[in-house]
């Protein structure tokens, strides 16, 4: 018999076969160590799957995009996983390394600090050299199409896919492009008025009118795409620091993209910048305009448009962008502006009038149903179009 020796590396899986003489990998061999993990998988709470852009040949009944078998718990912060992914009812829940509940969107800091006491950031900042380091929830890893996000009208603001006319919403492969083309995500405790934008603890606020792109905001968190080699997974919270920001602007309103870098990345000290991007990383800009521009078109919308004719912003207009989202969330967690359905329950912000207990917390998370077995994946996502120039 084969023996299956596996090293999960984010969403990377790295086989190793040892063999007893005259002995060859087969897929019975595969099919056996997979039931094991699924056992492992019911009998252990915190093992999870993460899902990623390989594909299988394995008849064994879980998705084309599986699987990586591993202990999701982060620095911090550690995940809960609730129903069963590629169904409605899959959430992502978020809690300290004590298992207290809390929401991404508001109790995890935009900044990161030195150091945490008791799961409570540091007033200071942390930095990188010179670099302010923010913290970043992933939300979609490089390569994957299921459309997740920060749900900011649920309580505690679990991760959760998209529904988009009563069906799951993956996005469209436009080729030469396979799913997101980084790790995609939000920063927390920032809002974009829907005249502005935001992100998690950062926030665009629809009602905000933004002076440089004259759209409002989308009246979500500010999202993030991670340049950086690994492939995260969701629900993830890495540090990055902000090198430009592009303005797209999505059905009238505006939506920024951060461009960020893990700074655990083995490039992340050679580039600060976006002229930085565009030398070690050439192409990837025009890349991700072109994504941005196209990727609804497969869904019969037009093709999106960008503020300052599509050039990306420097450092410096991004970190203030965050921060003036920043400030819309302050305003939105202290019931000084009207959030709409954004859902504000956290259990950390201070003076916040949606402040809950630790035990409320625990009852939103228990009502969910269980974690249980991923649904497979719908032929069409792996689908790519092909756009007349």
């Amino acid at each position: 018999m084969a023996v299956l020796d596996r090293e999960f590396k984010g969403e990377t899986t790295v086989q190793k076969w040892k063999y007893k003489e005259g002995c060859r990998p087969c897929s019975v061999c595969i099919a056996k160590a997979m039931r094991i993990m699924r056992l492992l998988l019911n009998s252990c709470f915190r093992l999870s799957t993460t899902y990623v852009g390989l594909q299988t040949s394995l008849k064994t009944g879980f998705s084309s995009q599986i699987l990586s078998f591993h202990l999701r718990k982060m620095v911090h912060y550690k995940m809960e996983e609730r129903g069963k992914p590629n169904t409605l009812d899959y959430r992502i829940y978020f809690k300290t390394s004590e298992g207290k509940y809390i929401s991404p969107f508001h109790d995890i800091p935009l900044f990161a600090g030195d150091d945490q006491e008791n799961d409570v950031p540091t007033k200071k900042a942390k930095k990188n050299g010179n670099e302010i380091v923010f913290n970043m929830v992933v939300e979609i890893p490089r390569w994957t199409n299921a459309k997740m996000e920060i749900a900011t009208k649920d309580p505690l603001n679990p991760i959760k896919q998209d529904v988009k006319k009563g069906k799951l919403r993956y996005v469209a492969n436009v080729f030469p492009h396979k799913g997101y083309i980084w790790n995609y995500g939000a920063l927390p405790q920032v809002r974009v008025e829907t005249n502005n934008i935001s992100s998690p603890e950062t926030w665009e606020d629809p009602s905000h009118k933004d002076n440089d792109t004259k759209g409002c905001g989308d009246n979500d968190p500010i999202d993030v795409c991670d340049i950086g080699s690994k492939v995260c997974s969701p629900g993830e919270v890495i540090q990055v620091k902000v090198l430009g920001i592009l303005a797209m602007i999505d059905e009238g309103e505006t939506d920024w993209k951060i461009i960020a870098i893990n700074v655990e990345d083995k490039d992340a000290p050679n580039i600060n910048r976006i002229h930085d991007v565009r030398k070690l990383r050439p192409g990837y800009l025009e890349s991700t305009v072109d994504w941005f521009k196209k990727y609804k078109v497969p869904d019969g919308k037009p093709e999106n448009q960008f503020a300052f004719n599509g050039e990306f912003k420097d450092k410096d207009f991004a970190v203030e962008v965050i921060k003036s989202t920043h400030q819309f969330w302050k305003a939105l967690t202290q019931k000084q502006t009207d959030g709409g359905a954004i859902n504000c329950k956290n259990v950390s912000v201070c003076k916040s009038p949606f402040q809950c207990s630790e035990e409320e917390a625990c009852s939103i998370v228990q009502s969910a149903p269980t974690f249980g077995i991923s649904d497979a994946l719908p032929e069409e996502v792996d689908k790519w179009y092909f756009l007349p120039k």
